[in-house]
């Protein structure tokens, strides 16, 4: 692939991973303790990005730490104050910052859980990527000063781990396939039928994959997979939470997206000037959502039909 291509991937991708950074990047709110109630056994912290917690009478489970060690602490005693017993577990959606950054702040007993394959991206990218995130403000600077290392986790799955909580509560970690990253980890709440989606299913935010992530195609394969879960309720990790049509309404926008780019495409329009044009085009068809910049996406969508 020449070198100038693969800049350009890079540049489009890691502008949307920043998009959505600076969208969703607002006053720590995670350094506040405040939850609201998703289901019966779910509650989330909102913010940057929303956390989840998973309490059952045995154990509680955490998706996500928050951007660095402070606000990992505070997730720590949110959930301490929602558990029934003392037993924690922690996974992440995916190896971004703000999303498995602040594991330092969790209590040493704490049982890590998380794919191999994010695990690879985590060990391969993830202190660069914290780098990246201390540059863009003072706050991330400071929230993150102290990362120089990850937790090694306890437990290492390939496609399904199930824990259970106890009281009936099953949490079930599943690795579907690449999305905005390679690694992207899904967990279903049984018998809630809450899905914590991290950024593989999202309340009208176009979809941004990351530099080394997975494709358009990919995406739709794993919403695909989603649809079949009977799923009722979706907490996203940076919008609002939704029903299980959330699913659907992903995959129609990245089909959409994919089938109006590959018809440019093939009628020799660039990649710049198509996401150009759709991110136009599609905002009269998708007028209720806050943004529509999907240059980020056509390019990948370009990409991937090489």
């Amino acid at each position: 692939m020449p070198l100038l291509m693969m800049n350009r991937w890079m540049f489009f991708a890691l502008g949307s991973l920043f998009a959505a950074h600076a969208r969703a990047q607002m006053p720590q709110p995670l350094m506040k303790e405040d939850t609201v109630k998703i289901s019966d056994h779910v509650w989330a912290i909102m913010g940057f990005p929303n956390i989840a917690i998973i309490v059952g009478d045995r154990a509680t489970l955490v998706v996500d730490t928050g951007l660095g060690p402070r606000n990992g602490a505070t997730v720590a005693r949110a959930a301490a104050k929602l558990s029934k017993a003392p037993k924690l577990f922690l996974t992440t959606t995916h190896f971004h910052p703000e999303h498995a950054g602040g594991d330092a702040g969790f209590p040493a007993g704490t049982i890590l859980i998380r794919n191999t394959v994010q695990q690879q991206e985590m060990e391969q990218h993830g202190l660069e990527i914290v780098d990246r995130f201390r540059a863009m403000s003072a706050q991330n600077a400071d929230l993150l000063k102290d990362v120089h290392a990850f937790r090694t986790p306890d437990i290492l799955f390939a496609d399904e781990a199930k824990v259970d909580l106890g009281g009936g509560v099953t949490a079930r970690m599943l690795w579907l396939g690449g999305g905005h990253t390679k690694g992207d980890e899904l967990t279903l709440v049984e018998p809630d039928g809450t899905l914590v989606s991290g950024d593989i299913v999202q309340n009208k935010v176009v979809p941004g994959v990351a530099a080394d992530g997975g494709t358009a195609s990919s995406w739709i394969a794993v919403l695909e997979k989603l649809a079949g879960l009977n799923v009722q309720h979706v907490l996203p990790d940076h919008s609002p939470p939704g029903d299980g049509s959330l699913i659907t309404s992903e995959r129609n926008f990245i089909s959409d997206v994919q089938a109006r780019a590959l018809a440019l495409k093939r009628r020799g329009v660039s990649a710049e000037d198509a996401g150009k044009q759709l991110s136009v085009e599609l905002k009269t068809k998708y007028a209720d959502w806050p943004s529509m910049n999907v240059a980020g996406l056509v390019q990948r969508i370009y990409a991937e039909a090489q």
